[in-house]
């Protein structure tokens, strides 16, 4: 796959008005040319200043193998950008940025990415996986060469008679109603050390739901209540980050940033 890793690499050559030069930063070329577009490798002249002289030239891929994607996107989302080329059905897709920069996905190759875990649970919101997502349409992501595969687990699914908390508009809940101290309830540690200390001689059945205790694979991003859990590291046998329940946009990005490097590092 070649995927420039910056769109001032990529150069637009309908013509050459300055002669054979290029701008010194580019490393491609792509060129209209009669039934489609060529996209074109250049190698250029160490000497010179803005301006260089192009020394060799391959064409990668021309006119049948080139399409032009029809809407302008954030060039930075770059996992998307990629999963777009693929769906091309052609080698090379040619995308246009919102402020009329270029760039293009040749032969596009959705495991180049490495895949990251995301665990977490509705209702209420995902708040994890939904942040997660608004991050990586932003382009946050988009240096780090990941793509995100979600375990999102639904509460409301699992046969329970109490269920977390009122937020998530449940009728029985641990937080709002009175118990007998026999139900199944549908909670994670912090439900179970709630109902210890309200029913003593309680004898709940409990059906854990918190996301860093369904992690299953690896490198991983999970959503759990505790504080103490949070951070970047061995859990339970995989490597990944755990945020707190609420944790903020920045405090997420930084632990999906710190995981990677930290997952990249490892022998």
């Amino acid at each position: 796959m070649i995927f420039p890793a910056e769109f001032k690499q990529v150069g637009w050559a309908e013509g050459f008005p300055t002669g054979r030069k290029v701008y010194f930063l580019s490393r491609y070329l792509i060129r209209p040319v009669d039934g489609g577009y060529e996209i074109i490798g250049v190698t250029l002249s160490d000497k010179g200043g803005m301006m260089r002289e192009v020394v060799d030239t391959r064409v990668l891929a021309g006119p049948g193998e080139v399409e032009m994607y029809p809407c302008m996107v954030n060039l930075h989302d770059r996992s998307r950008l990629i999963r777009l080329a693929t769906e091309s059905g052609t080698r090379g897709t040619i995308f246009t940025g919102h402020d009329e920069h270029t760039t293009f996905v040749l032969d596009p190759d959705m495991e180049a990415l490495t895949t990251v875990h995301i665990y977490d649970v509705t209702p209420p919101r995902p708040h994890l996986a939904d942040t997660l997502r608004e991050l990586e349409a932003a382009g946050l992501f988009g240096e780090l060469g990941i793509r995100f595969e979600w375990h999102i687990r639904d509460i409301a699914a699992i046969d329970a008679d109490v269920y977390p908390c009122r937020a998530a508009g449940f009728t029985c809940t641990v937080d709002n109603d009175l118990l007998a101290g026999t139900e199944r309830v549908a909670g994670c540690l912090t439900a179970r050390q709630v109902l210890a200390e309200c029913y003593e001689d309680g004898a709940f059945e409990f059906v854990n739901i918190c996301p860093a205790d369904s992690v299953e694979r690896e490198p991983f991003v999970a959503r759990c209540c505790r504080s103490e859990r949070s951070g970047v590291g061995d859990h339970k046998g995989h490597y990944g980050a755990i945020v707190h329940w609420g944790a903020t946009p920045k405090a997420i990005a930084d632990a999906v940033f710190a995981m990677v490097e930290g997952w990249r590092r490892q022998p």
